[in-house]
């Protein structure tokens, strides 16, 4: 074989090996990067509900346990629903 050919054969050799190192660590990347979306939207998603569930979901139900629903329109509490809510969180102190 020719000495000029087996350089040129062992260059393409070498520069193929390093594409294929760069292209596995692009790769890699992307999957990590990917995963870490999943893990970053789950916690937006996820952490409002459960922080709705222990903090704000009990304080939610002891006003609402005394009360009858809403009387007004679409379903909104009137001001009479409001002033029982208020009497019955400051009588409950």
């Amino acid at each position: 074989m020719d000495p000029e050919i087996k350089k040129l054969l062992e260059e393409t050799h070498a520069l193929a090996r390093e594409n294929n190192r760069m292209l596995r660590a692009i790769r890699r990347s992307q999957w990590l990067g990917f995963i870490f979306k999943i893990i970053i939207w789950a916690i937006v998603l996820l952490l409002p509900l459960y922080l709705y569930q222990q903090y704000l979901q009990p304080i939610v139900k002891s006003f609402s346990s005394g009360t009858s629903t809403p009387s007004g329109p679409f379903g909104l509490p009137t001001s009479a629903d409001i002033q029982k809510l208020i009497n019955s969180y400051t009588a409950s102190k």
